[in-house]
């Protein structure tokens, strides 16, 4: 019979594939979080997995093998406490996933500030029409796979490699557990102010990172980020690619209408990427991918042939429909940076239509103000900048008061979706952004759009 593993905190997308992939390997799961919600539940259900609302201590009754906890458990959780009281085998999800699946594995680790979700999802891609079937974790839905966990027989696995921490009882980053042998560093700002106090100890944490790729490895690097370049300084083991600069992998220079681009390696051209994403971040994303895949043995041709196909990542910068004349997009934004390119990534689409950006500050790091004074420069290329600031810990008037009467904050969503479709006119293009659900307002925004019309 198999071992049976009962995951607490299942429905976070790091949790949630962790449980695919445990299921695929044989093991019996089940599992618990406070809320099971679409579309997680769904996908585990569809594999059989039980699942459990919430935390109750009743569940030590279930008498798994091994309790997988999440870092979304804190001392307290009443479940948690049973544990603990009983004296019962308790591991993280990133040690497991460490010991049980990536051990004797070539591990491919994507780690940054931005663009983990979209770089992995893109190695996965290309390593996949190469014909290598990589296993892989990944922080959100790749539109070319049906899943965003799974394991293969292959000896190749693409993990996202947060920087965030492993559990209540590890305050490590999570991406020290993988034990990589391609690392790629994308970029590196402040985030996570709830568990953080500075951009010094997430540099630390990276550092962490860089000491455990063996010398037989790679370190694929953004050569142009300055906090990336402070903890190189610290000590390095492991060869070094870096990208975005002319000594490594380069966009050769700017991208045709099309979008395509020239890519080089110190120098010398290795070909065109003709593909649907735009955006330089993605542009810088791509290099990272290639360079990663090119580790492996997947030439830099062939990878430019799949990432022609590449379709992207759900919710990044991802089109939601069209009403009345307006495009609705949606997208995780939520950080100043990743807020400002990919404004700057749809502006290149639009070119001199308008663009009304409507944001939820969500995040910890948000609600807290942490970055708050950097949100109305990052807004600057949208024309109209609606805030939804519910629940916020901070002024958001006097924050956006800069930006004078293009922006409107307002604290009712109803309220928001109605000011935004009754601002939005034909050949416009509204940006939505939040690192959650956002109350569905990209549906109710095009239904609302769609009835307005119809009167």
């Amino acid at each position: 019979m198999a071992k049976h593993l009962h995951i607490l905190g299942i429905c976070g997308t790091f949790m949630g594939g962790i449980a695919a992939i445990a299921s695929a390997a044989g093991y019996r799961v089940t599992g618990c979080d406070a809320n099971v919600y679409p579309p997680m539940s769904e996908q585990l259900a569809a594999l059989g997995i039980e699942l459990i609302e919430g935390f109750g201590e009743d569940q030590v009754a279930l008498r798994p093998d091994l309790w997988v906890i999440g870092n979304v458990v804190t001392r307290g959780n009443s479940l948690m406490e049973a544990i603990l009281d009983r004296g019962e085998r308790y591991v993280s999800g990133p040690q497991w996933l460490a010991e049980h699946v990536l051990a004797g594995r070539h591990v491919l680790a994507v780690a940054g500030t931005h663009g983990k979700t979209t770089v992995s999802a893109m190695l996965a891609w290309i390593l996949e029409c190469a014909g290598r079937s990589p296993g892989f974790l990944i922080g959100g839905i790749p539109l070319d796979f049906p899943v965003s966990a799974r394991h293969t027989g292959s000896q190749l696995f693409v993990i996202e490699a947060d920087e965030y921490d492993t559990a209540f009882f590890d305050k490590r980053s999570k991406f020290v557990h993988y034990s990589a042998r391609t690392a790629i560093l994308n970029n590196l700002e402040f985030d996570h102010a709830d568990i953080f106090d500075d951009l010094a100890a997430i540099e630390r944490q990276f550092h962490h990172f860089v000491r455990t790729v063996p010398r037989s490895g790679l370190l694929i690097v953004n050569g142009t980020d300055e906090a990336l370049k402070r903890v190189l300084v610290k000590g390095a083991w492991t060869p070094v690619e870096r990208f975005g600069v002319p000594a490594g992998w380069e966009a050769a220079a700017e991208p045709a209408a099309d979008g395509s681009f020239e890519v080089c390696l110190d120098g010398e051209p290795q070909g065109r990427l003709k593909w649907r994403m735009l955006g330089a971040y993605n542009r810088m994303n791509a290099l990272a991918a290639i360079a990663a895949a090119r580790h492996v043995g997947v030439p830099p041709a062939q990878a430019m042939e799949a990432l022609a196909r590449f379709s992207g990542v759900r919710r990044r910068l991802q089109l939601r429909g069209q009403s009345a004349g307006v495009t609705v997009y949606d997208d995780f934004a939520h950080h100043p940076t990743a807020i400002q390119v990919t404004l700057q990534g749809l502006r290149e689409r639009v070119g001199q239509g308008r663009i009304l950006a409507v944001l939820e500050p969500r995040s910890n790091t948000m609600k807290r103000g942490v970055m708050k004074d950097a949100l109305p420069n990052s807004l600057a290329l949208a024309d109209r900048v609606y805030v939804y600031n519910a629940g916020l810990g901070w002024d958001a008037a006097s924050v956006f008061a800069p930006l004078g009467s293009r922006a409107r904050c307002l604290e009712d969503l109803d309220a928001l979706i109605r000011a935004v479709a009754a601002d939005a006119r034909p050949g416009d293009s509204v940006l939505i952004m939040s690192n959650g659900g956002f109350g569905g307002i990209q549906s109710k925004l095009l239904e609302r759009l769609k009835n307005a019309a119809a009167a």
